[in-house]
């Protein structure tokens, strides 16, 4: 099904608060932020079990410094404001990566996919007019959260070199009438792109793999963009919040770390859900042509 549908896109260009009041309903009527309180929590337990695999397997590879300051940078997407406690306990554990032994790496391997498999079961509820239909063979379920990690693997291995050739652009400067340019803030700006860019991918590439039966690349493009503006919006609105208003360390004390966390979790998997039913409710009005007569009328 293309995405561009001309009825439907003709609709929702008409008619866009009736098609996000839609989207409302439907992610209300499929529970959405209980399943989001699921997939946040079972993120929890797996978040720092995967980044541990995945810069213990890349620390053979790059700079370990220069890989934990890109993970740094990259996790104040996600976390905004604890990216460095987190950081600093994977490096701790880093200086002790020698103990490591197998029962380990797959004790840390089976809390790293509970999140992928409690994600999978929410997009199921969202995408319930797909699952109807077909239905994926439990063995491409239970492999699929391992080669999801191998795949984020690469990618933070592209990321951290191009963001590292980024950073030595930034360190440069050009001659140009007469004056002297540096290219800091060009560095900067491109480090910006290269994240929104990489979050808009990943958030797409979960919406392909997720959902039961072929989504198109269009449609995960769809709810990725729309999910990943969702949680600038959110991003910034959590760092202001937490360095003005905030008290949560003054009544959580020890535990801030963990409650923040949890806290940015929980929007961060309303927004991936909330995207998922995006493009859920778009299938339904491109592809159920009295639907959007009904919706038409209504």
């Amino acid at each position: 099904m293309a995405i561009f549908n001309r009825k439907a896109v003709a609709y929702v260009a008409s008619h866009p608060l009736h098609f996000v009041l839609q989207c409302l309903r439907g992610f209300r009527a499929n529970q959405g932020l209980l399943l989001a309180g699921a997939v946040a929590y079972y993120s929890l337990l797996s978040l720092v079990p995967l980044l541990m695999l995945v810069v213990v397997a890349l620390s053979h590879v790059i700079d370990q410094a220069e890989l934990l300051t890109t993970l740094g940078r990259y996790l104040e997407w996600l976390l905004p404001g604890q990216s460095r406690a987190i950081v600093t306990e994977i490096a701790h554990f880093l200086q002790h990566r020698d103990l490591i032994g197998g029962v380990l790496v797959l004790t840390m391997l089976f809390f790293s996919s509970l999140a992928f498999s409690v994600l999978e079961s929410a997009m199921c509820v969202i995408f319930i007019h797909r699952a109807e239909v077909r239905r994926r063979h439990y063995l491409i379920s239970a492999i699929l959260p391992y080669c999801y990690i191998l795949s984020l693997g690469i990618g933070a291995l592209v990321v951290t070199l191009v963001a590292g050739s980024l950073q030595v652009i930034g360190e440069e400067s050009v001659r140009l009438f007469g004056h002297e340019w540096s290219l800091n803030g060009l560095s900067g700006v491109l480090l910006y792109l290269l994240g929104m860019a990489g979050e808009v991918l990943l958030l797409s590439s979960i919406y392909m793999v997720m959902p039961v039966g072929r989504l198109s690349w269009q449609h995960a493009l769809l709810g990725g963009a729309t999910a990943a503006l969702l949680w600038e919006i959110a991003r910034h609105l959590l760092v202001w919040y937490f360095s003005t208003l905030s008290q949560v360390n003054v009544v959580y004390g020890s535990l801030t770390t963990a409650i923040v966390v949890m806290f940015s979790l929980e929007i961060g998997a309303t927004l991936l859900l909330f995207g998922a039913q995006v493009i859920a409710e778009y299938e339904c009005v491109a592809g159920d042509s009295g639907r959007l007569a009904a919706l038409e009328q209504a």
